[in-house]
Parts: structure tokens; sequence; C-alpha cells
């Protein structure tokens, strides 16, 4: 982990800790571990806003672009399908194209394998 990142990942925590609900929060520190290759870290992050925050649209894309890093396409592929309903009723349109494109590409890979 770079030396930059560690007071970042220290607040964020810091914060989640104070206020165990703040999805925005657990849904940066997810950020901050992916970039740092920390996948066990931001799958259980990523997903605890799943099951507490199911309308945290943000999560769907991240979540299951994470899977398909750690070869769960088809965790991925279900993510996606999930993500683009929800994304359609919060007018998230940027969003909802974002995971229609990788439902595309995860369908794709999993039909190559």
């Amino acid at each position: 982990m770079s030396e930059e990142d560690k007071p970042k990942i220290k607040q964020l925590a810091r914060q989640i800790k104070q206020n165990p609900g703040d999805s925005f929060s657990k849904f940066a520190l997810a950020l901050e571990f992916r970039k740092e290759a920390e996948f066990k870290k931001a799958r259980i992050l990523f997903e605890d806003i799943l099951s507490t925050d199911p309308d945290y649209v943000g999560v769907y894309y991240h979540l299951g672009k994470l899977y398909e890093a750690i070869g769960r396409l088809a965790d991925a592929r279900e993510l996606y399908q999930q993500g683009i309903p929800k994304a359609e009723e919060q007018d998230e349109n940027r969003t909802k194209t974002e995971l229609q494109e990788a439902l595309q590409l995860v369908e794709t890979e999993i039909e190559d394998h």
C-alpha cells in the first residue's frame, strides 16, 4: 500500500467506525482497497453495502468488476442484471449504461469460456 493512501484509509475507517451505516464512506474505502489490490477487504465492504443499502447503485458496477477480476463471472453478470433496474428507478442513466456495457462484456467472456 502506498504511503499516501494510508491516511485516507485510516480516515475512512474512522468514519465508518463512528457511523457504521455510512455507505458512502464504506464505498470510498472499498475503492481504496481495490486500488491497492486488497480484493478481499474491498469485496467485504462492497458486499456489506449491497446487503444493507441495496439502493446504492454504484456498488453493483464496482462489485461486479471486482468479481470479474477474481474470476467470478457469473456473480458479476448477476450483479449487473440486478443493478440495471435499480439505476433505471433512480434515473441514474450513466450508471445504467455502464452496467449494460459491463453486462454485455461479461456475457461475451462467459460464452468464450
